[in-house]
């Protein structure tokens, strides 16, 4: 008989409960299947911010990767976004990793990169990979010893791929370092920062001119920081808004070192609860935002998609700029239906999880590195699909990979979203796509 790609639905899910999720949905339980559609977030050399090029988003900062040959080849993958100039490499063989004599050499390296390089860089981040998590490698003292030696700041970065699953996955350690280097400094009560992803929002995103209208000047991100200089600026902010969950330990030393307190929000696809996180920010810093225009204008584009296309069917995935989760649960909301999510779950999304089952006990939730996914193929009725893996899985259906490195939030979010998605269902109805 053959096997089929294994899947659950979300009432059976939501009944097992969040310490019950089956083997297959768990990575850490089974081989892992790096498929075209989960090698853009399980490769090292991932599309978009894997940790190396999260590690580099301090301006002026170069990276030095210590790693065996096998870790270290795919960063070549980034050189075509023009990161070549910035990348050293000390590759490890079999007699370093079992004596761990790299160690010593490591504070060597960072010397000579600092001492060849024309212009000091602003600091050296030091990549080490599931070798140095293996053998519990102190890597803080690792990079005093290469402070020392450099001149200049050392900064570990973390591609621990066995860590993925942990409380401190590797893109929250690589979100605690980006921001370590900041430095006390007095604090203006007319900026702030945005912390959670490492590139920019969206530029028509509402809650910079909502910020604005609070009387807040300057609003600091990390992705648009040009000069190191401009990265310093950050520790000016009087508090700071994290917009990812795993920006939150960054933003917890940043309490306790700068004195700069933080506001978390979600990025979420539902509008009253985007409605309702404004009122509770607008309490925090003592406003009243008017909103309503940006409500509005994406109440209509989801009005807008529904009315031309009826209750369509989708199947969305998590190689995008949204939890599969909560997307779903939004489209469920809003009079869609979702067939299949290929997402992962967990802590956080499993609330979403609960309240999708009550809405849609059927829809199908399969995972994306359960090897049985070779065996995939469709049996529910889907119309559309959002996400780069949803794609690969869908090819003929129309979609969108809403992924960009713009990162959408807010009612801007959801605007963006559906105007993409009748966008895609137009041009398929002309035979473009």
């Amino acid at each position: 008989m053959a096997q089929t790609a294994y899947y659950i639905t979300a009432a059976e899910l939501a009944a097992r409960g969040q310490a019950d999720i089956p083997h297959e949905l768990l990575s850490a339980k089974h081989f892992i299947y790096s498929s075209p559609a989960t090698l853009d977030f399980n490769s090292p050399g991932a599309k978009g911010f894997g940790v190396k090029r999260a590690g580099l988003v301090i301006p002026e900062s170069v990276m030095l990767l210590v790693a065996p040959g096998c870790c270290g080849r795919n960063t070549a993958l980034l050189d075509e976004l023009g990161y070549s100039e910035r990348f050293f490499y000390l590759m490890l063989d079999d007699t370093d990793i079992v004596t761990g004599r790299y160690l010593t050499k490591i504070p060597k390296a960072c010397a000579e990169i600092a001492a060849e390089l024309d212009k000091k860089p602003s600091a050296i981040m030091i990549c080490v990979t599931c070798v140095d998590a293996l053998l519990g490698t102190d890597m803080e003292r690792v990079c005093r010893s290469s402070t020392e030696a450099a001149g200049v700041p050392a900064v570990p970065a973390y591609m621990y791929a066995l860590t993925r699953e942990k409380r401190l996955p590797p893109m929250a350690l690589a979100r605690k370092s980006i921001y370590s280097l900041l430095e006390k400094q007095p604090r203006k009560s007319d900026e702030c920062a945005i912390m959670g992803y490492f590139s920019a929002l969206e530029d028509g995103c509402e809650i910079y001119d909502l910020l604005r209208g609070a009387g807040i000047r300057k609003i600091h991100e990390i992705g648009r920081c040009q000069t190191f200089a401009e990265y310093r600026e950050i520790s000016r902010a009087n508090f700071s808004i994290v917009l990812n969950a795993e920006a939150r330990y960054a933003a917890q030393d940043m309490e306790k070192n700068l004195g700069i307190p933080f506001i978390e929000l979600v990025r979420l696809f539902r509008i009253d609860k985007i409605r309702n996180q404004y009122r509770g920010l607008g309490q925090a810093i003592g406003v009243t935002f008017d909103d309503a225009p940006y409500y509005e204008e994406a109440a209509a584009a989801i009005a807008a998609l529904k009315q031309q296309y009826g209750d369509l069917h989708f199947a969305v995935g998590e190689c995008m700029n949204a939890d599969s989760f909560e997307l779903a649960l939004a489209l469920t909301e809003y009079g869609f239906h979702v067939s299949e999510i290929y997402g992962t779950i967990g802590e956080r999304n499993f609330i979403f999880l609960k309240k999708l089952a009550e809405l849609s006990p059927e829809t199908r939730i399969f995972s994306n590195l359960s090897p049985t996914m070779l065996n995939y193929c469709r049996e529910t009725e889907i119309d559309a699909v959002i996400g780069a893996d949803a794609m690969y899985y869908h090819p003929e259906l129309p979609g969108v990979h809403f992924q960009g490195e713009e990162q959408p939030f807010g009612y801007r979010g959801v605007t963006l979203l559906f105007t993409q998605l009748a966008e895609a269902m137009r041009l398929r109805e002309g035979g473009s796509v």
